[in-house]
């Protein structure tokens, strides 16, 4: 089945009115926020947006796996239904619901869309919201790992003096310029910098950020922007982050223009705590 990967809010609506349908909706906000409202019969997944990845090799990986495997079963998902995942908007909460379909992909569900807009979308269109939290019955979750979708870190050690692999840094100008490790504080992290070789591509570019509702611009503008960088559908392409949430939104968007890439989900949280590893560590100017 190929399914969308962007739905409107006028989509979801149509898709649950299905009488076969068994789509299940998850929203990545935070616990208080989902409190307080959210979209009827949906559920709260934070963790797909909190999770670290403490490294990125098979033990690291399957770490994960296991993790994620238990939370899905115990809210009743089996992986064979049709997920449709929201955060508030897209530009604010560091692509979580981006990251939360990356994940879902990566453990093996094959039918994954993300709500473009975000919960203000599904506010703006008048549609119905509820604080009542929908009670599931546990299901088994079994994984189906996709590794071709998840970039380790020996891959990205290996590909950085390979100029045909472009190493796509998309964090905040403040990260990229090493003035801070993180969206977070700016020593969160042991080392501040940026992989060796990248280039940079601030992750907000790629949507219509000022807009009353934010939401990824056109396929053409997308690649007119990419372009400028040299990217195109040829191109092979390794996106990073800090955790790999503001690079799976990249993803997404990069997948809409038709340029497949990778995401390096540990990324520069993972990368800069291996002292073993390789950065540039230059402080850029503005």
């Amino acid at each position: 089945m190929n399914t969308k990967l962007l739905i409107s809010p006028q989509e979801l609506t149509s898709l649950l009115a299905e009488k076969s349908s068994q789509a299940v909706i998850i929203d990545t906000r935070s616990q208080e926020d989902y409190a307080i409202s959210h979209i009827p019969h949906s559920i709260n997944i934070r963790d797909f947006f909190t999770y670290l990845l403490e490294n990125s090799s098979p033990a690291g990986l399957k770490e994960l796996q296991e993790y994620f495997a238990e939370i899905i079963s115990r809210v009743g998902i089996s992986g064979t239904e049709q997920l449709v995942v929201y955060e508030d908007t897209l530009n604010k909460g560091y692509g979580q619901s981006c990251r939360a379909a990356f994940l879902l992909k990566y453990l093996g569900c094959a039918q994954v869309s993300i709500l473009h807009g975000g919960y203000q979308a599904w506010l703006k269109a008048g549609l119905p919201t509820t604080d009542e939290v929908p009670k599931r019955e546990s299901s088994i979750f079994r994984l189906h790992p996709n590794a071709d979708i998840m970039l380790t870190t020996a891959e990205m050690l290996e590909a950085i003096d390979n100029p045909a692999i472009i190493k796509l840094d998309v964090r905040d100008s403040s990260e990229w310029l090493g003035l801070s490790s993180s969206p977070y504080t700016p020593d969160f992290c042991p080392r501040k910098g940026r992989i060796p070789n990248a280039v940079w591509l601030e992750w907000h570019r790629l949507m219509n950020s000022e807009s009353e509702i934010p939401m990824f611009r056109s396929p053409d503008e997308i690649r007119e922007i990419c372009h400028s960088l040299s990217i195109t559908s040829d191109s092979t392409v390794y996106i990073y982050c800090f955790k790999g949430s503001r690079a799976a939104n990249t993803l997404i968007a990069l997948e809409q223009a038709g340029i497949s890439a990778r995401n390096y989900f540990g990324s520069w949280n993972e990368w800069s705590r291996d002292f073993s590893l390789p950065i540039d560590s230059t402080v850029m100017s503005v």
